[in-house]
């Protein structure tokens, strides 16, 4: 008989918790939001704003705080914020307080194209237009169109990841035989690169000859430098 006792009040004590947890979880989901928080992932590039974005999570409500937390549904936050052309990726979720948060990564420029309409090519060598907001400093790219983004996107991104050369390259030509032509800060030489093929050694051929010809103080003698023949830099003087 005791031991039944204990199973019976077992029962009703575990039978207790599930109600107050049911009905604590019930009333939680009812109560309506009561703020917004967005966090940028690459806050040094804002292309959108945060008032932007904290109209697409709200689209269809006066304010935050007139939405119903079991109301709203998620996914479809997420996928209205993936629809912008600024945002690569949108992570969406309601906090137990009730704050409605969103996690931004944007989209990443790695270059400009020159045209009626200039715009972005991104990261993934997809076209990306431009931010009323903010104008990130990318090489200028002419000569391309949306049918050989695949040439210069492979060198666009080495570009974007190596210090000296990211710093130095402001433009890039692409020409009708397939080669690319750079254009460089505050020198007026050219550098014929080539196919995008071999990208790192041609980076490496090239930094040290800059170094040794900087040391030498005759950068401004030579107007054009050839990096398409393996490890050698052919450099025409003016």
């Amino acid at each position: 008989m005791k031991r039944s006792w204990e199973y019976i009040k077992f029962v009703l004590l575990f039978g207790l918790v599930v109600f107050l947890f049911s009905f604590t979880k019930q009333r939680n989901s009812s109560r309506n939001l009561e703020k917004t928080t967005i966090e940028f992932l690459d806050e040094s590039s804002p292309f959108i704003t945060r008032n932007t974005v904290n109209k697409l999570l709200i689209q269809n409500y006066d304010s935050v705080t007139s939405i119903r937390k079991d109301r709203l549904v998620l996914k479809e936050v997420e996928s209205r914020l993936l629809e912008n052309d600024m945002i690569f990726d949108a992570q969406v979720f309601i906090t137990l307080s009730g704050t409605l948060g969103a996690k931004i990564k944007q989209r990443k420029p790695l270059g400009r194209v020159a045209a009626s309409l200039d715009y972005y090519i991104d990261e993934e060598g997809k076209e990306m237009p431009l931010s009323s907001v903010y104008t990130e400093r990318v090489p200028l790219i002419t000569g391309v169109s949306k049918s050989n983004f695949s040439t210069v996107t492979p060198l666009l991104k080495a570009i974007n990841e190596d210090p000296f050369m990211k710093s130095s390259v402001i433009g890039l030509e692409l020409r009708q035989n397939g080669n690319i032509e750079l254009r460089l800060r505050k020198h007026n030489f050219k550098v014929l690169f080539g196919k995008p093929k071999a990208i790192a050694n041609k980076f490496q051929n090239f930094k040290a000859f800059y170094k040794k010809t900087k040391q030498d103080n005759k950068l401004s003698s030579y107007k054009l430098v050839n990096l398409q023949f393996g490890n050698q830099v052919v450099a025409t003087k003016l």
